[in-house]
């Protein structure tokens, strides 16, 4: 388990503008959580890393972006409607629901009565709903699950569009619901939250091999978040724990405040979902080799990938206590490739017009450069460097009157937020200096 208190994770992202409780001004809604400014910035950086890492950085991959809303016909072919269920039980004392599986049943955790627990009942996950103004049978259809299902129906379209080698994959990013029977851990256990899967195509004979490429991948994946290697393990996950489908799953676990619990998942799927498409929907899987051998229904490799997860976890080995000058330090040693912000711009007296002037000049470069600049004007010195270490900003640059006439003319201070050592640099020089 992680040194790190949930607690404080939690308290920083709202206060500092990361993630804050879902309809909050309403009271709340169990289970949905809400990105604010600097939240939204670190899970686009998350995702786009993950898609460039994935996507546009490798030979093999194709991108696709599938509906939400699909024929229910699909998630009774995958056997969602049937089996996508939790076991679930309810106090007869204090009416609390819970999910069978992940708790002592002899006593109620939230009244602590005993023996007031049933026998577990199943209880479907999915969030359905009706398509269009009739409401019967015909128009039902669900919030999907999972994206990866997404994936398969369009495995064909892909195949016949690109005709690409196998092995090849396909990812995407996107939303996916489940109703939780008792969502918690802050943005681990959700009712809304966003996947980043891929389904890796293979020849059957040929899937242990890609198999373990993929181990290597999701260990680089985890690097270039950040985590430290031995806070990220693998749990080879018994036939009996497997899903039914799968004939191997590794299940990387990471040191979490809540203790060790799964990030993310891989998984060989075999054709389980290939066939159940081809024999519920009447089309051909199979694919045909350009070389002319016998053609076959791909077996399939899926690295599972969740966003949220990914988030909790770089900002569990990112959140760093430390002691500066006497006065205990709360700052996010985010990588910052991550860091919402890259740089942030303060002038040392905002009642200064030249100081103010020529810290814009300043902030218009590097806004053009990074993007993500921040602009500082508020409070003093000392409490905007804290401010900006618990964002995570990596660089605050101060334009103060050294930079404006003496020897040290046109340059500026530049702070650095994991050592708060502070460096005199050319304005020439600051966009190779951060870059």
């Amino acid at each position: 388990m992680s040194d790190t208190k949930l607690e404080d994770i939690v308290s920083l992202a709202k206060r500092r503008g990361f993630i804050y409780p879902g309809s909050d001004v309403y009271g709340g809604l169990s289970g949905t959580w809400d990105y604010g400014p600097l939240g939204v910035a670190l899970k686009r950086n998350i995702m786009q890393l993950w898609w460039q890492m994935f996507v546009e950085d490798a030979d093999d991959m194709l991108g696709v972006d599938a509906a939400i809303l699909m024929n229910q016909k699909v998630w009774q072919a995958s056997g969602h409607v049937d089996t996508f269920t939790d076991p679930l039980v309810e106090c007869s004392n204090c009416k609390g629901r819970f999910r069978a599986d992940k708790i002592d049943t002899s006593k109620c955790p939230t009244c602590g009565k005993e023996g007031t627990f049933g026998e577990p009942r199943q209880f479907n996950m999915m969030f359905k709903t009706n398509i269009g103004p009739v409401d019967d049978e015909n128009s039902v259809s669900y919030l999907r699950p999972e994206t990866a299902q997404g994936i398969f129906t369009n495995y064909k379209n892909v195949v016949d569009s690109f005709y690409p080698d196998v092995p090849f994959g396909i990812a995407q990013q996107g939303k996916a619901f489940r109703n939780e029977i008792s969502p918690r851990d802050f943005i681990f256990r959700s009712r809304e939250f966003e996947q980043m899967e891929i389904e890796y195509f293979v020849h059957p004979d040929a899937w242990e091999t890609s198999f373990e490429l993929w181990v290597k991948r999701v260990h680089e994946w985890c690097d270039a978040l950040g985590l430290p290697a031995e806070s990220v393990h693998e749990l080879e996950v018994p036939e009996s724990d497997r899903a039914h489908y799968s004939k191997r799953t590794v299940d990387f676990e990471f040191d979490f405040p809540i203790g060790r619990e799964e990030l993310l998942g891989l998984a060989y799927r075999t054709d389980f979902d290939l066939m159940n498409i081809q024999n519920a929907s009447g089309k051909n899987m199979e694919y045909r080799p350009k070389d002319g051998s016998a053609p076959f229904v791909p077996h399939v490799i899926e690295p599972s990938f969740g966003v949220e997860r990914a988030i909790m976890a770089v900002l569990t080995a990112a959140y760093t206590m430390d002691e500066v000058n006497g006065e205990k330090r709360e700052f996010l040693k985010l990588p910052n490739h991550l860091a919402p912000i890259k740089v942030a711009v303060c002038p040392l007296a905002k009642n200064k017009p030249e100081l103010v002037a020529k810290a814009r000049e300043i902030y218009a470069m590097l806004k053009k450069e990074f993007g993500a600049v921040l602009w500082v004007d508020s409070g003093n010195i000392g409490k905007n460097y804290r401010k900006m270490d618990e964002i995570g900003v990596p660089y605050t640059v101060t334009v103060d009157f050294e930079t404006l006439e003496g020897e040290t003319k046109d340059t500026v201070t530049v702070r650095h937020r994991d050592t708060t050592e502070q460096e005199r640099i050319a304005i020439t020089e600051l966009v190779e200096k951060l870059a």
